[in-house]
């Protein structure tokens, strides 16, 4: 059966190359992007485009019902380094928009929803080694704390009102289509447009910080899997931990290296630091392996060979 879905938040880094994957599995005319600004055209001129403003509750439903959607997946977010900048309205947006959504399944305006969690979840107190699904979550950022918070009310809409909702906690995503937005792993995409337009770069974090880190494509392809399972395989309605590779600063260069001896990186860690140190250096996903067989595909090697070629194309 076609699912009618709704992309809020269409035109940012993961919404928008959500938007071309769902459009090239449920069709065009059944995936409609939506984000608060023409932003960006090549979402706005590729399919259904519409101005929606993901904390008014009025501009959501009035989309949901001219397209008779059933299917909303809330991209709309403040990440973590733009957030400390802006606390109230990382927490206006964060929050409001995923009660709109939560709310309009409950009144059974709508029927699924996928919302993204984070490993910003995780604190200071949470062990940093192959942290488990279940564990002490202190985030000490408005972003994790939105997530945090989300995560519960998520779990709660599906116990106290069978709301169908469905979430993953991202680690940092590396893409070389679209620029990142403002997150404490940014510097993973930055490196390699610096390695090919100057062949050095000055990191924001110390050269030993390990981070779990995932390709684009591996991101995309989680979401998509866990919105078609079966919804007996979804246990946890919180949200899962996902994992693909975790690495350092240093580790990517020494990577970048194999293909561009000359590269160089420097460091002058700034604000982000203190965040990246509050998170988890590598993530235990095994449920989401186990409950709807989530399998990675890319390693940091796989990553720097794809990010390299096509900025290679983009550049030169």
């Amino acid at each position: 059966m076609s699912s009618k879905i709704l992309i809020i938040g269409a035109c940012g880094q993961i919404g928008s190359e959500l938007t071309f994957k769902l459009r090239s599995i449920y069709g065009d005319d059944n995936v409609v992007a939506s984000d608060i600004s023409y932003s960006n055209l090549e979402i706005v001129n590729s399919g259904l485009f519409e101005i929606v403003d993901a904390k008014d509750y009025a501009s959501v439903k009035t989309c949901v019902e001219k397209f008779s959607i059933d299917t909303v997946y809330l991209m709309a977010a403040m990440l973590s380094a733009t957030g400390e900048k802006f606390p109230m309205e990382a927490w206006d947006l964060n929050m409001t928009s995923l009660f709109n959504v939560l709310n309009l399944a409950k009144d059974n305006f709508i029927k699924k929803v996928f919302w993204p969690s984070s490993i910003a979840v995780f604190g200071t107190t949470t062990p940093k080694e192959y942290t488990p699904q279940y564990t002490i979550m202190e985030p000490t950022t408005v972003y994790g704390m939105t997530k945090q918070v989300g995560e519960r009310w998520c779990e709660y809409y599906f116990t106290k009102y069978q709301v169908d909702v469905r979430s993953i906690r991202y680690p940092g995503i590396i893409s070389w289509k679209t620029l990142p937005g403002g997150g404490t792993t940014d510097y993973a995409v930055e490196i390699y447009h610096e390695a090919i337009k100057n062949k050095s770069y000055e990191c924001f974090l110390k050269p030993d910080s390990e981070l779990p880190m995932m390709f684009m494509d591996d991101a995309i392809k989680a979401t998509v899997d866990i919105m078609q399972a079966e919804s007996e395989d979804i246990k946890i309605r919180s949200s899962y931990n996902l994992s693909a590779t975790s690495f350092t600063p240093q580790e990517v260069a020494e990577s970048i290296k194999k293909h561009i001896p000359e590269f160089e990186i420097s460091y002058n860690p700034d604000y982000r630091q203190e965040i990246a140190n509050s998170w988890p250096k590598n993530i235990n996903d095994s449920y989401a392996r186990q409950d709807w067989k989530w399998r990675h595909q890319f390693s940091l090697d796989d990553i720097t060979d794809e990010m390299l070629l096509q900025l290679n194309k983009k550049y030169n």
